[in-house]
């Protein structure tokens, strides 16, 4: 799929962008029907795009072998009908190792995740992204967050680079992303695509849409299918009734529960996995599982959201 038509695929989805959890066995090791059923179900509930192995899917603890399988274990799963995007990180000589190695697995796009641990300028940001881009024929779109946050200079810089597609913002500075789309759109003929990748970004979506960001991610997909679309369909009709009830009665809720512990926009969402009756297994280290508490109360949440769905029905 060249980037054209995959970045017309994800300009107006019809449904969320889905970012499964990776699934683990009992004994730890990756669990590829698990992982395709899990991925086929997003599917079929109506996600527009899959992103394999980012974030949500625990990029970080996987080793290239599994990143590889599991990303050809997406591509089987979504069977064509939708793109799937993978993960790359860590980095420029690692990054592009996984970037061939989503290409082989047949994804159609690249998630350009933060490169570890340095504190880079912007020249150094802009080089690692571009010898990125160079180094694949999938397109790519660039992840703005923790240690790789750009000024608006550099992502017009990133917009004219053949390959990069789109930006995606886990930051959360409206100002600056507000400028960044001003620039964009001055200096570069044509469509860049923009992500909210704050986690659980349906709570700050109702604000990006104001700056004409519509695409987002959502965790919540992967056990909450039916909230997150009803969400999705509000935001794309212009229903912010349904949106604020929705916020107020299940994304409030989830959020606050969230912040109760570190790493629980994932430990949390793959905790939901397991609610909805599909056993993905446990994060790996260094993230921790909820407690049973945490866990009985994602469950109520999750419950008064299905009771919201149902007083619209």
């Amino acid at each position: 799929m060249t980037s054209a038509p995959l970045a017309a695929r994800l300009r107006n989805p019809s449904g969320p962008l889905f970012f499964p959890v990776t699934a683990y066995g009992p004994d730890g090791a990756l669990d590829l029907d698990v992982y395709r059923a899990h991925v086929r179900r997003g599917v079929d509930a109506g996600a527009a795009a899959v992103f394999a192995c980012c974030g949500t899917g625990e990029f970080h603890a996987l080793t290239p072998e599994e990143f590889g399988a599991a990303v050809g274990a997406a591509v089987e799963a979504a069977d064509g009908r939708v793109p799937v995007v993978a993960g790359a990180g860590y980095g420029t000589a690692l990054a592009v190792r996984y970037a061939r190695l989503a290409e082989e697995a047949g994804a159609d796009a690249l998630l350009a995740m933060p490169p570890y641990l340095v504190l880079a300028a912007q020249e150094g940001l802009l080089r690692h992204y571009r010898e990125l881009a160079a180094a694949t024929r999938l397109p790519l779109i660039v992840y703005q967050r923790d240690n790789a946050v750009f000024t608006p200079r550099s992502v017009v810089r990133l917009a004219r680079t053949e390959g990069v597609i789109g930006f995606k913002d886990g930051l959360g500075d409206l100002d600056l992303m507000q400028r960044i789309v001003s620039a964009v759109r001055t200096e570069v003929p044509g469509d860049f695509l923009y992500f909210n990748g704050l986690p659980t970004a349906e709570q700050t979506q109702l604000a990006y849409r104001a700056l004409g960001i519509t695409l987002y991610s959502s965790a919540v997909f992967c056990f909450a299918p039916e909230i997150a679309l009803a969400f999705h369909t509000a935001l794309r009709t212009g229903d912010d009734t349904t949106a604020h009830r929705l916020l107020d009665g299940f994304y409030r809720p989830f959020v606050e529960l969230r912040a109760q512990g570190r790493g629980y926009a994932v430990s949390l969402v793959k905790a939901g996995v397991r609610l909805s009756g599909l056993d993905v297994g446990e994060v790996r280290p260094p993230l921790h599982e909820p407690p049973e508490d945490h866990v009985k109360q994602l469950a109520l949440i999750i419950e008064r959201g299905q009771a919201l769905l149902k007083e619209d029905a």
